[in-house]
């Protein structure tokens, strides 16, 4: 889980964790799919080691197979990119939401965003200024804070 919260010092938010699980479940997919695409190629050379010298297979099944794989490989690493990208489009969203007004769509829970929390799942949870927390989705209302009444 990520969270963000703003800057005490400029008041200006940034993250203060990377999505380094989004990182890590990149790379350890792109391990998987790596060591899949291996464990194909190894399985394909015994076969031909070991097919019978008077009836070979025919060189373009290999062929036929090893390009599926390699769209099958492409596919899973296409999809890891992808997941990666939801992560930080959710992880911008969230970080923007700090300092703003939200409310639940009931109009049962308001309040000023002091942090947020996201999810592996790409879930984002504010916690608010009132002490509640909100699970900020297309159903909540985000607008700006306020303006305070100058003395």
């Amino acid at each position: 889980m990520t969270t963000v919260s703003p800057t005490p010092t400029t008041g200006t938010t940034t993250p203060t964790a990377s999505s380094s699980s989004s990182a890590a479940t990149t790379a350890s997919t792109a391990a998987a799919a790596s060591l899949n695409f291996n464990s194909f190629l190894q399985l394909m050379i015994a076969e031909m080691q070991n097919q019978d010298p008077t009836n070979p297979t025919d060189p373009s099944q290999y062929l036929a197979q090893i390009s599926q794989m390699s769209a099958v490989q492409q596919g899973i690493l296409t999809n890891t990119k992808l997941d990666s990208m939801l992560t930080q489009t959710s992880l911008s969203q969230a970080e923007a939401a700090i300092g703003k007004v939200v409310t639940s769509s009931d109009g049962s829970v308001t309040g000023t965003v002091q942090s947020v929390k996201l999810a592996s799942d790409n879930s984002v949870t504010a916690t608010l200024d009132t002490g509640q927390t909100l699970t900020l989705d297309n159903t909540v209302t985000v607008a700006a804070p306020a303006a305070k009444a100058a003395s």
